[in-house]
């Protein structure tokens, strides 16, 4: 694998997470005292995104909402290291086909990445958020996180989830699609919960009471009805399906959502309380749950223990990657003979090539995974191994990060392709050219060190090329691997690159 260089946190670092939710913008700020992180700033916008996404496209207006709320998250994030800022985006910006008019300003303006990621990686670190809320215990329990485009479910113990799963309906899409302008009634109120009924019957086998001991609830939704039951006295603290039936009567005597005046409802949320409401019932239902309590714990404490994680080594992507070897049937020595090789290339060529050590990261696991497309065919198992990665669920990853392995597997052999980096952003072109070339090289050196030592040789990188200089006669005493760097030479042009041999 390749090396991560980062450094270790230390008593006072700062970190931070952004959570680009479908119905609002999170940002949290937390430090690391005496080996405990501790949030020093928290704030959070409704901005609504899924409200302007109609057809899978963002509308402008709705992107230039988000864009304003992150003008504002900036100054405070200021004070955090680019590397220890972590920014992800969930539903709404899945869905949305171009949500790179989105991301790319977004970059500019918090100076990180915006990781788009799966549902499932966002089940994952909203249980990953709520599990550090509470007792360290070893029962098992469902975690359910209501968001404005999707909910997120997940069961686990302790730390460690071992199930998830994210079904298409959130608050702020089922407002919109269920409540025509805002109208409350009966009628629509019913069909939005029969709606969500049908969507967790897809899951009631693996989800149902009986895989759990208790359910806790993630995110303002779950919260916010858990507070207006409170506020109301129909319950004295968790979630009950009594308190959700009378919260029900309530808000149907009601005909429009600026009506809507319940003790413990802010001002906010009326916009998609009965929405919420009637998901939450639905969930209740199909999955058999009693009661519920909610958790301050979400998503964005999630991806600020994951960031811990991975700026100590604790990466939970490594895992995801030997598991996908196993999964596969990988032959581990062969793939880490080119890993190692990749590595050596990368080391050789990154400060010319300005490749940084993150991209060293994403080379490595795909050095290690190149092969796993053999599981489907040998013929042609770059593209077999392109389609694994790019759709398998891989905790920890991005889905831009999947896309770019994809890439690089994807390019490791044959004819380089024009198709092959035709959804690759003009930015993101000749980092991915030059790591697709140094997986190539890699890959070309592993037949020979499977039966003999590679004999010393030279790298020397400039910006757009690199020369290999080898022992005396040694290449002549290798006609294959002569052939094979010989035939290298043409898909380097291709990918704006030149190779020499010496």
């Amino acid at each position: 694998m390749i090396e991560n260089n980062r450094e270790s946190l230390t008593d006072g670092s700062l970190l931070a997470a952004v959570d680009l939710g479908s119905n609002s913008f999170h940002l949290i700020i937390a430090r690391i005292e005496h080996g405990e992180i501790r949030p020093t700033q928290a704030l959070s916008e409704k901005v609504q995104l899924a409200a302007g996404l109609e057809d899978g496209v963002l509308s402008d207006t709705a992107i230039e909402r988000g864009l304003e709320c992150l003008r504002r998250f900036a100054q405070l994030l200021q004070s955090v290291e680019p590397e220890r800022i972590r920014v992800v985006g969930t539903n709404a910006l899945r869905r949305a086909r171009n949500r790179r008019d989105f991301t790319k300003h977004a970059r500019r303006i918090l100076g990180a990445p915006v990781e788009v990621i799966y549902g499932r990686e966002e089940a994952r670190l909203v249980y990953l958020g709520v599990a550090h809320t509470l007792a360290d215990d070893s029962q098992s329990r469902l975690v359910v996180d209501i968001g404005g485009g999707s909910t997120e479910f997940a069961i686990g113990e302790r730390f460690e989830p071992v199930a998830m799963e994210s079904l298409q309906m959130g608050c702020v899409s089922y407002s919109r699609d269920y409540f025509d302008n805002g109208r409350l009634s009966k009628r629509n109120y019913n069909r939005a919960y029969e709606k969500a009924c049908i969507e967790v019957t897809h899951i009631r086998k693996d989800f149902s009471a009986r895989h759990w001991v208790e359910a806790v609830g993630s995110s303002g939704t779950l919260q916010a009805i858990e507070g207006i039951l409170v506020a109301q006295d129909w319950s004295e603290g968790p979630i009950t399906r009594k308190g959700l039936q009378r919260m029900r009567k309530a808000l149907l005597r009601f005909e429009r959502f600026e009506d809507i005046e319940l003790d413990g409802l802010s001002s906010n949320r009326r916009s998609v309380i009965a929405a919420g409401l009637a998901i939450t019932e639905a969930i209740f239902d199909v999955l058999d749950i009693e009661e519920m309590r909610s958790s301050r714990g979400a998503l964005r404490e999630g991806v600020v223990y994951d960031l811990v994680g991975r700026l100590e080594h604790e990466d939970v992507r490594e895992r995801s990657i030997l598991a996908l070897m196993q999964r596969y049937h990988v032959e581990e020595d062969t793939a880490q003979v080119v890993a190692r090789r990749a590595r050596m290339l990368f080391t050789a060529t990154h400060k010319s090539w300005k490749l940084s050590s993150i991209d060293g990261e994403l080379l490595g696991r795909a050095a290690l995974s190149h092969e796993i497309g053999k599981a489907i065919s040998h013929k042609h198992y770059h593209r077999h191994g392109s389609y694994l990665l790019q759709n398998s669920d891989l905790p920890g990853f991005s889905q831009q990060e999947q896309e770019d392995m994809a890439v690089i597997v994807a390019g490791q052999q044959g004819k380089i392709r024009p198709e092959l980096f035709t959804d690759v952003e003009a930015e993101s072109l000749p980092r991915l050219q030059r790591l697709v070339a140094l997986l190539r090289l890699a890959a070309t050196f592993k037949y020979v060190e499977q039966l003999e030592q590679l004999p010393d040789f030279t790298i020397n990188a400039t910006g757009r090329s690199i020369t290999l200089t080898f022992p005396e006669d040694w290449l002549a005493q290798h006609p294959l691997t002569w052939q094979e760097l010989q035939q290298q030479t043409e898909s380097f042009r291709r990918l704006d690159l030149s190779l020499k041999l010496a």
